[in-house]
């Protein structure tokens, strides 16, 4: 038996990686592959799972949904003839027999479909959180918005209705219950999102070292994205922000914790604290100082950074979604795109409830965290929020194991049950 995954998209790649993964570990389990359909699979390629068909990276990033100008220039860089190609890619994987796997919203859903193959599907891109809570809908959302009862379209439903379809994974409790009402049966194992976060003593110590003692202290991860050059466009808009929390927190020593991707230029976000008046001091991690300020760049030491922050200001998706996970309050501000835009941000902000601080100035940082950390009652609800709706770890490996009974050679179906 082999299993194909399609994802459209850097953080779908992610969450499919952490469950072929678990997967692979199961006896039986199937040969896999996987068909990125956005940019070229990096994430795939780095945990050793092999690349089927074309892939290429557009110059929107896989973007285009919040801006029509990316779309245009996906369409001029070969969107058209990439994607026909991957379709193809798909229809002769199912005539070969083998079974898909999609993950991220109804193009790879879509791709499974019309290969003709068995598929099952992880819903990470839409949530009923986007208009509604658990007590009502939200105030101000156009009447169109669910209007067939769900976020989830009536066409979109129908596909993970269908025979074909063996599974379907959706991001959050609320969601896979309006769709469990309108007939699709749908599961909610957690949010793989939340997997893979442990932290190393050695990298918590290390970290906690390069800042000097200090009997009062507040310690912000900062999280600008990975996706260059808007990342850097970010970095220069968080350093306000930080200088608004230095100011706001004057009697507290402020720890700076950056999480940035390896694959950025660390040179270039020193380039914008030395014109902003920091100084390097010496470190384990490129370490900066001003002020009441110590600013620590890492770039192996997301988790880490996570877990010893109060909070967080952000300018990302799934790294936002996170630290709400890990109970985090998130100060989040939006940039001239193309991903990190006001649309994106307000977006996020619906998603992931009273977590997020979402500011217009970057120079209101100071007083929204100011605002919320005097407020216990706030902060209780913010790490409740967190885990009710991005889960706890763990959803990676269950999702695994329903695999697992489904495509196992020879079938597993007496293996234990993904809930346990």
């Amino acid at each position: 038996m082999k299993l194909l995954c399609i994802s459209n998209g850097h953080g779908e790649d992610g969450i499919a990686v952490r469950i072929l993964k678990q997967l692979r570990q199961l006896p039986g389990s199937p040969s896999l592959a996987a068909l990125p359909i956005v940019g070229e699979g990096r994430a795939y390629e780095k945990a050793g799972i092999p690349i089927q068909g074309p892939t290429q990276a557009m110059p929107s990033g896989g973007f285009i949904y919040m801006d029509r100008h990316e779309l245009v220039r996906d369409l001029r860089g070969g969107l058209v003839g990439l994607t026909l190609a991957q379709l193809k890619t798909a229809r002769q994987w199912a005539k070969s027999g083998g079974k898909i796997l999609a993950v991220g919203d109804i193009v790879p859903l879509a791709i499974a479909w019309q290969s003709g193959a068995e598929y099952s599907f992880i819903g990470t891109a839409k949530s009923e959180y986007y208009i509604r809570n658990e007590h009502h809908r939200l105030p101000g959302r156009p009447f169109l918005e669910g209007w067939s009862g769900s976020v989830y379209v009536p066409w979109e439903r129908w596909l993970m209705a269908r025979p074909r379809c063996q599974g379907v994974f959706l991001r959050d409790q609320l969601t896979a219950d309006t769709l469990q009402k309108l007939g699709v049966p749908a599961l909610y194992p957690g949010n793989p999102m939340m997997d893979e976060l442990e932290t190393r003593a050695d990298k918590l110590a290390q970290l906690t070292a390069l800042f000097p003692p200090a009997a009062a202290r507040l310690t912000l991860a900062l999280l600008p994205g990975s996706r260059a050059p808007e990342a850097f466009d970010n970095w220069q808009r968080m350093v306000a922000a930080i200088a608004s929390v230095m100011e706001t927190f004057g009697d507290r020593q402020i720890r700076l914790l950056a999480a940035l991707a390896p694959a950025l230029n660390l040179a270039a976000f020193k380039d914008v604290l030395l014109d902003a008046g920091w100084q390097p001091v010496a470190g384990e991690y490129p370490t900066f100082q001003r002020g009441n300020g110590v600013l620590v760049l890492t770039t192996n030491a997301f988790a880490e950074c996570l877990h010893l922050a109060d909070g967080a200001i952000a300018t990302a998706g799934t790294a936002t979604e996170q630290a709400v996970g890990l109970g985090k309050p998130v100060v989040t501000f939006p940039g001239p795109g193309p991903q990190f835009t006001y649309a994106f941000a307000e977006a996020q902000s619906r998603l992931l409830g009273p977590s997020i601080l979402l500011i217009s100035n970057p120079k209101e940082a100071g007083a929204a965290l100011q605002n919320c950390l005097a407020d216990g009652p706030r902060l209780q609800q913010i790490a409740e929020n967190g885990r009710r709706r991005m889960g706890l770890p763990g959803a990676a490996g269950a999702i695994a194991k329903a695999l697992h009974q489904q495509y196992a050679q020879p079938p597993y179906s007496d293996a234990a049950s993904w809930a346990t």
